[in-house]
């Protein structure tokens, strides 16, 4: 009987391990987004500002994502396979979160840790249903 407790705690956790193993979609809670554009602004060489507006965001990093999934495909576009993130502005207005994301295209890897593969986030933005430029 001594075993009977902690088994029934991991009936219920490995029901929830095996639901996301089968590839069933997972509940983002409340977050139901609504992508209402881009706007790519250069603003000295090869840096560049993405602002963003969306509804339905669970909060700042969804509004991040967007505005890294428009600088990857910008860079892209530009034959330019990565880009160095700078820094994100977002703020909420009601219902409407408004992010202004600068990034450094480039077509090498450039220095610094918040860098990403063009290619590769592209392709993951697209797998999440987030748009790009």
């Amino acid at each position: 009987m001594r075993h009977a407790l902690p088994l029934a705690l991991l009936i219920p956790a490995f029901a929830a391990v095996s639901a996301c193993a089968a590839g069933g979609e997972v509940a983002q809670g409340d977050a139901n987004p609504a992508y209402q554009g881009i706007q790519t602004v250069l603003l000295d060489g090869d840096m560049v500002s993405f602002r963003v507006a969306m509804t339905g965001a669970r909060d700042e990093r969804d509004v991040e994502a967007y505005a890294r999934c428009a600088a990857a495909q910008y860079a892209l576009i530009r034959g330019a396979g990565f880009a160095r993130h700078v820094r994100t502005n977002v703020a909420k207005d009601g219902n409407i979160w408004r992010g202004d994301g600068v990034y450094l295209i480039s077509a090498a890897l450039p220095r610094g840790f918040k860098t990403i593969d063009a290619e590769v986030t592209v392709r993951d933005c697209g797998e999440q249903a987030i748009p790009t430029v």
